[in-house]
């Protein structure tokens, strides 16, 4: 049997039991997971070839939420306990993540990084909840949608849509502002969530969507 992720065979698979369309509610809000150097830096142990364009068509799209108002909040990954032990089962499950300690790498991308009026989320884990004060951020805010973007899309942003979902929230992903390190599961993952967790919608239809006014208008887009 192939290991290949088989695209066709998932949709015709999946055809008629998962894949609802949710669409936007009515305040969304453009969440950035973890857009730092180690991903996007060649020698980097987190070097994921598929982070670099996604950080590129996530700037236009930061740009367009600012410029109307929307709320932005970011994400980054920091160990402060002796041993990494504020990292947990994780770090021993992937020491890899130790490499975050380095300034260097745990640098914000260029283009993407964030302002003084935008709220920086600091945690431990894959997803953008476990841990954190993002709910309560959201909740107090009255979101109801998160635009999903950053990296890596089987890790960090699979994690925060499953959780985006269980947290009550719509969760819309733009396809080319999410990457990984390989194209089979980043491809495989998108195909998930947007089956049972969420939209993957293209950065184009994203934009066009907020562009009109659609962020505070609650449409379902089929």
């Amino acid at each position: 049997m192939s290991t290949a992720f088989d695209a066709e065979g998932a949709a015709a698979n999946y055809a008629g039991v998962w894949g609802q369309r949710i669409g936007f509610g009515h305040s969304p809000v453009l969440l950035i997971v973890d857009f730092v150097r180690a991903y996007t830096e060649i020698d980097s142990p987190l070097y994921a070839p598929g982070v670099a364009p996604a950080v590129e068509a996530t700037r236009g799209l930061l740009s367009m939420c600012r410029t109307l108002g929307l709320p932005v909040v970011h994400t980054k990954v920091a160990h402060t306990a002796p041993g990494f032990d504020d990292g947990g089962t994780w770090v021993r499950k992937a020491p890899v993540l130790k490499c975050f300690s380095d300034p260097r790498l745990a640098q914000v991308c260029e283009g993407v990084e964030p302002i003084d009026t935008e709220v920086i989320i600091v945690k431990q884990y894959a997803s953008a909840f476990f841990g954190t004060s993002l709910s309560s951020l959201l909740l107090s805010r009255g979101i109801d949608t998160i635009i999903l973007t950053g990296c890596t899309t089987s890790g960090c942003i699979r994690a925060t849509a499953v959780d985006g979902v269980q947290h009550g929230l719509r969760v819309i992903v733009p396809r080319e502002c999410v990457g990984d390190r390989h194209a089979a599961p980043h491809a495989s993952n998108l195909f998930d969530i947007d089956s049972k967790y969420g939209d993957v919608m293209s950065q184009v239809d994203v934009m066009a969507h907020l562009r009109g006014g659609g962020g505070g208008r609650g449409e379902v887009l089929g």
